[in-house]
């Protein structure tokens, strides 16, 4: 089914006047994210007019099979479902809309919402045979604040051109049912979802609505369509597996595995097959290891090969082996995993870099029955193992008391002799500081790190005061370069909404405000109100960072933090803000930096 299901759909799609597009590379050309995530990013400039489908393509209608990258999910890989590199079947219409009966196949003129929809049924029950008793669908309820009524146009199609039961067509909100704009303005719209066996398989967006600078929202005279169907979810349900590491997009990735390996877990197993993967692409599209942006996430899961191959004495060279695989499936569909050369070097670069050094912090880790943080930072400071490497190389036992707040007391320490003078760096391996937030390959640079790690707390309490305490944080990211911080908001911010985050930031930063820890019990850090954003579960102690003091006139920011921070607000210096962008629905992301 894994070739066939490609076939299957690009043929589906032709039949009904769409151009063939073939995937743009993993590295987009959008400077607002850092790999490409979506199926339609590729096709923005032809939804915003600024580009002409039918000159580029021949038609106003067009379809893919992208490749894509999820940077978030990287932990949970090794279960079920979880990926880091996944593909995404999608089909596009770009306006104006010259008819919407399913029967017009004509790729002249865009479609909306009715041909849309009985084709997605279409493809499903006819061509790919799904029985309709495991479908039900989702539609947009509507959103009374925003005068936006509900899609009942969707709801009719469903239930008296398909055919679907009134128990099988299910409303959701904003959340679910709505996508954008990716701006403070543009276009925005309902999609319906449809779930099989109670997973969501095809999401269809249908972009009908424009919203202005004052929030208004106002139907456009040519919406457009906007569809992502997961590949390897899909596979699931059309092969019967019990998992995507059970599908054709993985088997012969999985027993190669086993052959090289076969003591070795399940999980670690998984891990190895998206992994070498998902760094065969990064590679492929000219992603090379370093130590920021796109560059770092390849080093780091390049390094999670090497460690689980150390880790489970495994003697092949299992990169170079399953990417053998990799190309033999993927190699007529993407003609760039073919290019053997170029692939192999950048993990042998990588691997004789990392692999003498974490071979001999595995032998000093199993040294320990248990492991303290002067343990972990000796095993980091001497063989370059992250702190997140130890925990992960470890036994369950060895780690079981082990913190990053004993850790960092051990980091300080050493940081506070390195401001004294002294040479020596951490080991002379990997970073000095790599908490998976903060990144930095030098004192120098550590320092700047930290101004900026403690600019986006400000950052936090100032938006929140402009935007709203609904406001919070999604994640960051932080490198001597630049902060990225990311938040739940609907809409891009406006000139002066930046402008007064940013003023108020640096309003702060001059004080020369107090910044400080706490460590306390968690129960206790909710009472003062510290402000805590992330679903992880946190230690029974925590450590609460303090931005202020009564004497200073007052503590104006609060929070769960790990640190590590500088020790007052004047060392950050002035905070600028570079860009402010969307990145997923709902999530926008603030760069910047400090002077």
């Amino acid at each position: 089914m894994f070739l066939e299901l490609r076939k299957k759909f690009f043929e589906f799609w032709k039949e009904r006047g769409h151009a063939v597009v073939k995937s743009s590379s993993l590295v987009p050309d959008d400077p607002s994210v850092l790999l490409t995530t979506a199926g339609m990013q590729q096709f923005k400039r032809y939804y915003t007019g600024e580009l002409n489908a039918q000159s580029d393509f021949g038609s106003s209608r067009t379809t893919s099979i992208q490749k894509c990258f999820r940077t978030s999910d990287i932990e949970e890989v090794g279960d079920d479902t979880h990926l880091t590199f996944f593909e995404m079947l999608g089909n596009f219409s770009f306006g104006p809309v010259k008819s919407d009966d399913p029967k017009d196949t004509n790729g002249n003129g865009g479609y909306f919402k009715k041909a849309a929809i009985v084709w997605a049924y279409e493809f499903l029950t006819n061509i790919l045979e799904i029985a309709p008793e495991r479908i039900y669908v989702t539609i947009f309820k509507g959103d009374k604040d925003n005068n936006i009524p509900k899609d009942s146009e969707s709801y009719a199609i469903w239930h008296k051109e398909i055919g679907l039961s009134e128990d099988k067509i299910k409303e959701g909100g904003r959340e679910d049912n709505f996508w954008g704009p990716t701006g403070a303005e543009g276009p925005c719209g309902p999609t319906t979802e449809i779930y099989v066996d109670n997973v969501e398989v095809w999401n269809i967006v249908f972009n009908e609505f424009y919203k202005n600078k004052n929030g208004e929202f106002t139907k456009v005279e040519n919406p457009g369509i906007d569809t992502g169907m997961g590949f390897e979810r899909l596979l699931v349900m059309l092969e019967g597996a019990k998992n995507v590491f059970e599908t054709g997009a993985f088997h012969p990735i999985i027993s190669r595995i086993r052959e090289l390996a076969p003591e070795l877990s399940e999980r670690d197993t998984r891990l190895l097959a998206d992994h070498v993967r998902s760094c065969t692409f990064l590679i492929a599209d000219g992603v090379i290891p370093s130590n920021k942006e796109a560059g770092y996430i390849l080093r780091r899961l390049l390094r999670r090969i090497i460690a689980t191959s150390i880790k489970n004495d495994i003697h092949a060279d299992i990169f170079t082996e399953v990417y053998e695989e990799v190309k033999k499936l993927f190699g007529n569909i993407y003609p760039e995993v073919k290019n053997s050369v170029e692939i192999l070097k950048v993990w042998n670069d990588e691997k004789s870099k990392f692999e003498g050094a974490i071979a001999k912090g595995i032998k000093e880790i199993e040294k320990y029955e248990t492991i303290s943080g002067s343990q972990a930072f000796y095993v980091y400071e001497t063989f370059g193992l992250p702190f997140e490497l130890t925990k992960e190389l470890a036994s369950a036992t060895a780690v079981r008391d082990l913190s990053y707040q004993d850790y960092e007391v051990e980091f300080k320490k050493h940081q506070e002799i390195s401001r004294a003078g002294a040479e020596k760096k951490f080991g002379g391996h990997g970073l000095v500081l790599d908490t998976g937030e903060l990144k930095a390959g030098n004192e120098q640079e550590l320092s700047k790190v930290l101004r900026m790690h403690t600019a986006t707390h400000l950052l936090q309490w100032a938006m929140r005061k402009v935007l709203g305490n609904e406001v919070h944080q999604m994640g960051s990211d932080i490198n001597p370069e630049r902060l990225r911080f990311d938040f739940n908001f609907d809409r891009k911010l406006t000139p002066e909404e930046i402008s007064e985050i940013e003023r108020l930031v640096n309003e702060e930063v001059v004080k020369d405000l107090p910044v400080y820890f706490k460590e306390m019990p968690k129960n206790e850090a909710e009472k003062v109100g510290a402000l805590s954003f992330f679903k992880e579960k946190y230690p029974e102690i925590v450590r609460v960072y303090f931005i202020g003091s009564d004497e200073s006139g007052g503590i104006i920011s609060k929070e769960f933090c790990g640190g590590p921070h500088v020790q007052s607000t004047l060392q950050i210096g002035k905070v600028k803000i570079i860009k402010e962008e969307s990145v997923g629905k709902g999530v926008r992301r603030i760069r910047a930096t400090v002077e």
